[in-house]
């Protein structure tokens, strides 16, 4: 059998160029060479996180240098609009879209993925999600809301759910010695996506703004173009262990690791176990409190602090003049920019002490220095102290993003690898969720506590304390979450059959065949320059940004 005209093990007679036959590495195949086309992709659909940045431009679409307005408009009104500027908050609605549209296909197509292979699922991703961009630039073109939704919200948020999970049980599987390292350097480009494609964003806004034009469809066209090369190249660039495969020199741990199985759970069975649920909550429960902070970071600062940000500190938020008002926003937006570093590198340093102290030990961490950090913070507030302030919700975001990335390997370390993609697909409604809860607990109650007449430097005391109590409770699910019973596992016969087609050719059962090794050489090193140059690009962008809350 020639390596050089087949699949490993598998002849490419008869097998579609999107085939999961169709991506089983040959021997010489470098596994370093998966992260980054992972990375490619959650580069792309992470900049969801960053379409705020279209809502200020495309609010005044119409009226180019200031909003048309149109009195006692309904939201079913702005929908088919073409007279009127669209409000900020009816365009909301694609964030909210992007969220929910991507737990349910994750759930919904999990299963799917498993079958068909990451190529397929990250080609289709890439024509949702940029394909979902352009007919978004068509709604801005015809000015049509419900366009927009369309497009970008429902379309967009199909390839995120299938971008995002298309590299899970790809790279837990290239990496059964490091898990969480693997999905922690992928998932790390989803947080990542918005701190490249923000800025870039805003370039191109400035470029093509005219007179009669906010640039924004322009914008679109070009990034959806961007992304899909991009997209595409990550697609085509994964590859499959064959079954059996393991590094070279790796041996799997002992067994007497009682949270780490060697076995497998069908994807049929897996909601049936109380783990599934237990480590469900986990998870909603950890980002319900950090989704929430995220999305109230900027006027929490510039409340509790006012003009203490500028050395000010008699000076209340009600007592600030419009042109201090600015300059604590400013000041606010180092402050965001901030956290999103701490959630980027929080993914993939927590992931990758999992592979030393154990997932649910790194939960533990996760539960019990948050709930510290949270109680504390309306004390560090209090004394008026900044730096204390700043350092306790950088820890907190970098947990959030850890919880993120610890996730998939939690639950190949329960449920085993073979169907942890889908799997994590369906567990990914606990994100949609915690993406209503975390934003609702903690607006609902500022609103609640400024109706009372609490100082606007208070009105975050409670809230801290509730979301305490949320990863109190995440703390107790974590706890209960034990090794499965053998009655869940599917029999070797099964899963031997599941695996037939991704068999290595003339080996033995298990072994690395020549498969995965070669380390960082020159291929490896110019596909991670392709996704690292505009990460560290982001980054630099970020910080300068940063450098104004402490300057």
């Amino acid at each position: 059998m020639s390596a050089s005209t087949e699949t490993y093990g598998v002849g490419v007679a008869g097998v579609g160029l999107l085939d999961r036959e169709r991506i089983i590495a040959r021997p010489g195949f470098n596994r370093w060479l998966v992260p980054p086309a992972a990375l490619a992709i959650h580069l792309c659909i992470g900049m969801a996180y960053g379409f705020s940045v279209f809502w200020l431009p495309l609010s005044r679409a119409v009226g180019v240098t200031a909003p048309v307005a149109c009195d006692g408009i309904t939201l079913a009104g702005a929908l088919f609009t073409t007279s009127c500027d669209w409000r900020v908050s009816d365009l909301g609605w694609i964030y909210t879209l992007f969220f929910v549209l991507l737990g349910c296909s994750a759930a919904i197509w999990g299963g799917w993925l498993e079958r068909a292979g990451p190529r397929k699922a990250g080609f289709v991703s890439a024509l949702c999600w940029c394909g979902g961009i352009v007919v978004a630039a068509v709604g801005v073109i015809t000015h049509q809301l419900w366009l927009m939704w369309l497009g970008a919200g429902v379309i967009g948020g199909v390839g995120l759910g299938l971008g995002y999970i298309s590299p899970v049980s790809t790279l837990i599987k290239w990496f059964p010695d490091r898990r969480g390292m693997a999905t922690g350097m992928a998932i790390m480009g989803f947080g990542g996506g918005a701190m490249i494609g923000a800025p870039l964003a805003d370039i191109l806004m400035n470029t093509f703004r005219t007179e009669t034009s906010v640039g924004v469809w322009q914008t679109f066209m070009v990034m959806a173009a961007i992304y899909f090369v991009f997209m595409m190249g990550g697609a085509f660039s994964y590859r499959i262990p064959p079954a059996g495969w393991r590094p070279e020199g790796w041996t799997p741990p002992a067994a007497k690791n009682q949270m780490i199985t060697t076995k497998h759970v069908h994807l049929r069975d897996a909601h049936k176990t109380k783990q599934f649920w237990l480590i469900w909550a986990v998870l909603c429960l950890n980002v319900s409190a950090g989704i929430g902070v995220i999305g109230m970071a900027s006027p929490m600062l510039q409340e509790i602090f006012a003009g203490s940000l500028l050395g000010l500190p008699e000076l209340r938020f009600a007592d600030l003049s419009k042109e201090q008002l600015t300059a604590i926003a400013a000041i606010a937006a180092g402050f965001t920019g901030l956290l999103s570093l701490f959630n980027i590198g929080g993914r993939f340093f927590w992931a990758s002490l999992s592979d030393k102290i154990g997932r649910k030990n790194t939960y533990y961490v996760f539960f019990l220095l948050g709930i510290l950090l949270y109680a504390s913070a309306p004390w560090a507030a209090g004394i008026g102290s900044k730096v204390f302030f700043v350092a306790a919700f950088c820890i907190i975001l970098s947990m959030y993003g850890g919880g993120f990335a610890t996730i998939p390997a939690y639950l190949a370390d329960i449920f085993g690898t073979q169907f942890v993609g889908a799997i994590h697909g369906r567990l990914l409604t606990a994100w949609a969720t915690a993406g209503i809860i975390g934003p609702v607990v903690v607006n609902y109650i500022r609103e609640a506590q400024i109706a009372a007449g609490i100082p606007r430097a208070q009105v975050y005391d409670f809230t801290m304390y509730i979301l305490a109590g949320m990863l109190a409770l995440g703390l107790i699910a974590n706890f209960f979450v034990k090794p499965l019973s053998d009655k869940w596992y599917m029999k070797d016969e099964e899963v031997a059959a599941m695996q037939a087609k991704t068999k290595a050719a003339e080996s033995g059962p298990t072994g690395s065949f020549g498969i995965g090794t070669g380390g960082f050489d020159g291929k490896a090193l110019a596909a991670w320059a392709v996704v690292g140059i505009p990460i560290l690009w982001g980054v630099w962008i970020t910080l300068q940004k940063t450098f104004v809350l402490f300057g």
